[in-house]
């Protein structure tokens, strides 16, 4: 059953993140070119190399799995009457890339929908985050 999955493993290709607010996306990562761009809390921006082991990869395609995000809507955001509203909530971009499929998640943090589609979005892009601190602590 695994094995026929809508998203093997076997097929994996990439994993990119970006996240801040709505202007400023400054936030990114990207497994394939192990590049990360993050802003310090002095607000400069800096850039890094953090690879992720095969394993960590591993770990986070499980953990999307198990966590359901494959099913949750593409477009989490919230609907703005007025463009400056909003512009300090924090926006989430999660791409996991495979050979013949990609699933990309656009994600406000005040996203106002489902609360188990919301959790499983929020939940996936928190271990991706927390592995790419680790992977940067080594």
């Amino acid at each position: 059953m695994v094995k026929n999955a809508p998203y093997r493993f076997a097929d994996f290709e990439s994993l990119e993140l970006t996240y801040g607010t709505p202007d400023s996306m400054f936030n990114k990562y990207d497994s394939k070119t192990a590049l990360y761009q993050y802003v310090t809390t002095d607000n400069r921006v800096l850039t890094d190399t953090v690879r992720m082991r095969k394993d960590d990869l591993l770990y986070l395609h499980r953990k999307a799995m198990e966590l359901g995000f494959w099913n949750v809507d593409d477009d989490m955001t919230t609907k703005r009457e007025n463009p400056n509203e909003g512009k300090n909530i924090p926006r989430y971009i999660l791409k996991y890339t495979y050979k013949e499929k990609t699933k990309e998640v656009t994600l406000d943090a005040d996203y106002p929908g489902t609360e188990k589609m919301k959790n499983a979005a929020k939940s996936t892009i928190d271990a991706v985050i927390t592995m790419i601190a680790e992977a940067k602590a080594r």
